[in-house]
């Protein structure tokens, strides 16, 4: 018996007798309390009740196909060409480095209600607590490397920004390079992995991890990196679906993709200019051991950092660089 078979039947948080998930799955009352052991182990919360049964700790929204191509539009979907969701991956960035390539002009994307090893720019990892937010990815083929490839992170963040606002989201912003941000608070990031060749084709793989209703206990667990997190719940009047979340992100992605892939970072730039979340205000860069100190004064043509320090503006690459507020700012 497979996990995500009984986490169907607990979806709804309601109460369920052993007896009765034994009869529904044809498998006995021992096979169903090794499974519910089995969730346990992936730090899914299932909680038994004395002659009643096993009940989710919180109802939960789970990945489901259908239900994410509702939010793709017609145009778009058909670019993707293959939608994969699982229960449980390493990493859903590793699934698609890993596997098939894409061809040009078209997209695999995948999703999975638990990562063991999401991780995070700079190696850091990414926790994402079951059913509470979403680990997607998606890859790409470039037929010819962009010249401003190093700014995707950017264009994909406005696309981010994008899906959130079909929500109803307010004060969601970006900090540079692959932040999304909701009022000084981290509800997502973004992760590129890419393999290139130059003057020729390059192979990209989007990772978005999204808070989208993270519980306390997961926030304290995210704080306690030295991060301050926030979920996407907070930014919106009502609580968006996970599946309509996914689609919207999933569709609007390729549409910066196609986009991109025909005008480069220049389309997105204005728009990323104008959610740019630190912009004018007293920051930190950070370059190894260094640490420099000014005023955040935007980005440039090709995405790169813009520094006011007494004045004189530097420039700063995705690559080499981290961004800080300052703490007493």
């Amino acid at each position: 018996m497979s996990a995500p078979e009984l986490l169907r039947l607990l979806a709804d948080g309601g109460v369920h007798s052993g007896e009765r998930l034994a009869e529904h799955l044809q498998v006995s009352r021992t096979a169903v309390w090794k499974s519910i052991e089995r969730l346990r182990s992936h730090g899914i919360g299932v909680q038994a009740q004395a002659r009643a049964g096993y009940r989710l700790a919180a109802p939960v929204e789970l990945l489901d196909a259908a239900r994410i191509g509702r939010d793709i539009s017609a145009g778009r979907k058909a670019a993707l060409a293959q939608l994969q969701l699982h229960f449980e991956v390493e990493s859903t960035n590793t699934l698609l480095l890993e596997g098939e390539h894409p061809p040009p002009g078209s997209a695999f994307a995948c999703a999975a209600e638990l990562q063991t090893q999401g991780r995070g720019r700079r190696g850091r990892p990414w926790i994402n607590a079951f059913g509470e937010g979403l680990a997607l990815s998606m890859s790409w083929s470039f037929a010819e490397t962009p010249k401003d490839l190093s700014a995707l992170s950017l264009a994909v963040g406005v696309g981010v920004a994008r899906a959130a606002r079909r929500f109803g989201a307010q004060h969601v912003g970006l900090k540079w390079p692959n932040d999304i941000w909701f009022r000084d608070k981290k509800i997502g990031g973004i992760l590129i992995e890419m393999r290139s060749e130059a003057g020729g084709p390059a192979f990209v793989v989007i990772g978005v991890g999204m808070n989208l209703d993270p519980s306390p206990e997961a926030l304290r667990v995210i704080q306690s990196t030295g991060v301050s997190a926030a979920g996407l719940v907070q930014a919106c009047a009502v609580k968006p679906s996970r599946n309509a979340l996914a689609g919207a992100i999933i569709d609007e992605l390729l549409g910066v993709l196609r986009k991109f892939a025909a005008r480069g970072f220049a389309p997105f730039r204005d728009e990323w200019l104008g959610l740019d979340a630190l912009r004018h205000r007293p920051v930190n860069v950070l370059l190894g051991a260094e640490k420099l100190s000014g005023t955040a004064a935007g980005i440039d043509e090709d995405g790169g950092l813009l520094l006011d320090i007494g004045g004189t503006l530097r420039k700063f690459v995705s690559g080499e660089a981290s961004l800080r507020i300052q703490a007493d700012a």
